[in-house]
């Protein structure tokens, strides 16, 4: 999975936008905290969920278990405005 190319990120005094520049059916902008930047980050590239938990593992210091089901949430919610390729 991967970020659609219709979208793209700009950094603001830390914080990360997600703007959707593609003619699609969302036309909000996400404001995302650390956390869900770094799988935003994550997703410039082809990669799966799995990897990025891997990543998170390595930067933060919590359970397993809890980061997977913030990685989960937050990509459903990508998917939900259609900001991923499968």
């Amino acid at each position: 999975m991967k970020l659609k190319n219709d979208f793209i990120t700009q950094d603001i005094d830390g914080v990360q936008f997600l703007v959707p520049v593609g003619a699609g059916s969302f036309s909000g902008v996400v404001r995302s905290n650390k956390t869900a930047a770094f799988i935003v980050d994550c997703l410039r590239e082809e990669t799966t969920e799995e990897n990025i938990v891997d990543k998170m593992c390595e930067k933060y210091d919590a359970p397993r278990e809890q980061i997977a089901k913030d990685v989960s949430d937050a990509i459903n919610i990508l998917r939900g405005i259609n900001a991923i390729e499968e």
